[in-house]
C-alpha cells in the first residue's frame, strides 16, 4: 500500500512542480516536463515490483515507439493557439490528432511486426 502512496505523491509533486515553475519560466518548466520522468518511474517501479528485466525492456521499447506519435501534440497545439483557436478547441483537436497518430503507429508497428 505504501508503494501506491509513494507513486501518487511523487507523480503529483512532479506535476505541481512543472505548473509552478511554468509561472516563472516556460523554458525550465518545459525542460522538467520533457524529461522522461514518467517513463523512468514506470520502469523503476516495474523492475522493483517484478524483478523482470524482459518486461522492463519490452516497456522501454514500447515507450520508444509511442513517443513518436505523442510529439504531434506538441507541434499541433502551439500552431492552433497561434492561429487564434481557443485553448480548449486547440487542446481537444491536438489530443484527438495525437490519439489518431497513436492508432496509426500501432497499426504500422503491427505491419512491421514490431512487438512492444
Amino acid at each position: 500500500m505504501w508503494q501506491y502512496a509513494l507513486k501518487i505523491a511523487l507523480t503529483a509533486a512532479i506535476i505541481v512542480a512543472v505548473s509552478e515553475i511554468a509561472k516563472r519560466s516556460s523554458f525550465w518548466a518545459a525542460a522538467l516536463a520533457s524529461l522522461p520522468l514518467t517513463s523512468l518511474l514506470a520502469l523503476i517501479w516495474l523492475y522493483v515490483e517484478t524483478g523482470n528485466t524482459q518486461k522492463v525492456a519490452a516497456l522501454s521499447q514500447g515507450i520508444f515507439w509511442l513517443v513518436i506519435p505523442s510529439l504531434l501534440l506538441f507541434v499541433l497545439l502551439p500552431l492552433l493557439l497561434r492561429a487564434g483557436w481557443s485553448f480548449w478547441a486547440s487542446l481537444g483537436t491536438s489530443s484527438a490528432a495525437t490519439t489518431a497518430a497513436y492508432f496509426g503507429m500501432v497499426w504500422i508497428m503491427g505491419r512491421l511486426h514490431i512487438n512492444a
